[in-house]
């Protein structure tokens, strides 16, 4: 094999393996809070997101494991009036619930 062919696949093997390392400290990052998330985000170089599988690795970080069907988890809020707080599971057998996630302006 000549020597240029070798140094070829040298760095195309050095190439592979950082994309794969970073690739999989992005998936890692993906899966931490979302503080976390956007404070590495935010200083991620614009060309990470063309080089690197972010699409596919986000689909796979944020699908979590409920299906359809699956009762919701609990989880406790305060009253738009901050009064009290409500839990979902205290709704649970006696009236649909309905979640509106957004804009409270």
């Amino acid at each position: 094999m000549p020597v240029w062919m070798r140094r070829l696949l040298k760095i195309g093997a050095t190439a592979l393996a950082v994309w794969l390392v970073l690739s999989a400290a992005l998936f890692a990052v993906m899966r931490q809070p979302p503080i976390v998330f956007n404070h590495v985000m935010a200083k991620t170089p614009m060309v990470a997101f063309l080089v690197l599988p972010f699409e596919t690795l986000w689909l796979q970080a944020r699908s979590g494991s409920l299906h359809v069907g699956d009762v919701a988890p609990d989880f406790t809020l305060k009253t738009s009036d901050r009064s009290a707080e409500v839990s979902l599971s205290s709704f649970r057998g006696q009236k649909p619930v309905v979640l509106v996630f957004g804009s409270h302006t």
